[in-house]
């Protein structure tokens, strides 16, 4: 994953409404994964947008019992469902477009139970024999709205 270079520069707004925000950031799921699968995909992608981009999460805050609470994205996050066929479709586009930064979660990461094992299962595969489960998108809204906006919330 290549981080763009607004990550760098990326201005902490969270006094602003998400809808506001010069930067968006969704996850579109495969609509036909069970539940559990698609939990497992955006709580993976979350991780790995979380390390990229690390500007993207607020601070920690505590509540009125003195209890502590870890930050958020203050960016928020759409989750979009869509068919597999689609998230494939929409990740090849936001590869190919400047300054988003795009994570996926293809079929071989939950299949595998060692990350190395998921490595090696990956690198033996090609694009095209990937089937992806999700792909998340981070970057400029008018970019990211472009290659998602018709699509609808998971539900």
């Amino acid at each position: 994953m290549l981080a763009p270079t607004w990550i760098d520069t990326l201005v902490h707004e969270s006094h602003k409404p998400t809808k506001e925000q010069v930067i968006k950031w969704v996850i579109m799921l495969d609509r036909e994964l069970p539940a559990g699968l698609q939990l497992n995909a955006v709580a993976c992608l979350s991780a790995a947008v979380g390390k990229a981009a690390p500007a993207m999460v607020g601070t920690g805050g505590i509540d009125a019992s003195g209890s502590p609470h870890a930050g958020l994205p203050w960016t928020g996050c759409t989750v979009l469902a869509a068919t597999a066929a689609i998230v494939k479709t929409v990740r090849a586009t936001a590869l190919t477009e400047p300054d988003l930064l795009v994570a996926d979660m293809a079929s071989v990461a939950q299949r595998s139970r060692v990350y190395d094992d998921y490595l090696a299962g990956l690198a033996r595969l090609q694009d095209d024999d990937l089937t992806y489960y999700a792909v998340s998108i981070a970057g400029p809204r008018p970019r990211v709205d472009r290659l998602t906006g018709r699509f609808p919330l998971l539900r």
